[in-house]
């Protein structure tokens, strides 16, 4: 562990104390889990507090751990499904963390919003919300920004189908786009590549 992670730990540990449900070094990047409850005064402390400094947020995304492939933890594959990752960044200490925090209600993934604390949340939680249905309090104007208004579902869910549900088509007779349930059937599809011996001229 580099001196300056090792700076980073010790801090985390000293500000943070009890509230830390995990913190651990990896790829050269530490991430810390924190409770649900906990998640908004944490990221609150993480910016301000002047050991830690945490002013930007980098990337914010959704997490679905009900299918987390081998080597995985056990307490991704048996605890909650959704979480929200954050990849936060100190200009003043020039170091980087990853902040973890996993919905308590697998049925009804409801987090606190962040928005508030770093502006750059705003379309990241959006995402989240879109892509996986993860509801963000607080979050003053959460509604889809990549699927249509109309969409049912949530497309980066691990059993949401890959052909999805509907699809659309401009239908000349009644002159608008249309919905109808798909019609491509499920298939799954090996590369060129693998199945031909000599494919591209080798050998």
């Amino acid at each position: 562990m580099s001196q300056s992670l090792e700076t980073l730990q010790s801090a985390l540990q000293a500000v943070l104390g009890d509230k830390i449900k995990d913190l651990k070094l990896a790829l050269g990047e530490l991430t810390l889990t924190v409770a649900a409850q906990d998640y908004h005064a944490i990221a609150l402390t993480l910016r301000d507090h002047p050991q830690l400094a945490f002013e930007q947020l980098i990337d914010l995304c959704g997490m679905d751990y009900s299918a987390y492939k081998d080597g995985a933890p056990s307490a991704y594959t048996d605890g909650p499904r959704f979480a929200i990752v954050s990849h936060l960044l100190s200009i003043q200490h020039n170091w980087r963390l990853r902040l973890r925090v996993f919905a308590v209600n697998d049925d009804m993934p409801v987090l606190a919003s962040v928005n508030d604390i770093w502006n750059a949340a705003n379309w990241f939680e959006r995402e989240a919300f879109d892509l996986y249905g993860i509801v963000l309090e607080g979050h003053l104007d959460l509604r889809r920004i990549l699927t249509d208004y109309g969409f049912i579902g949530h497309p980066f869910r691990k059993d949401f189908p890959t052909s999805g549900h509907v699809e659309m088509r401009y239908d000349a007779e009644q002159k608008r786009v249309v919905y109808q349930p798909v019609t491509i059937e499920p298939r799954e599809i090996t590369p060129r590549i693998i199945r031909e011996d000599n494919y591209g001229g080798l050998h």
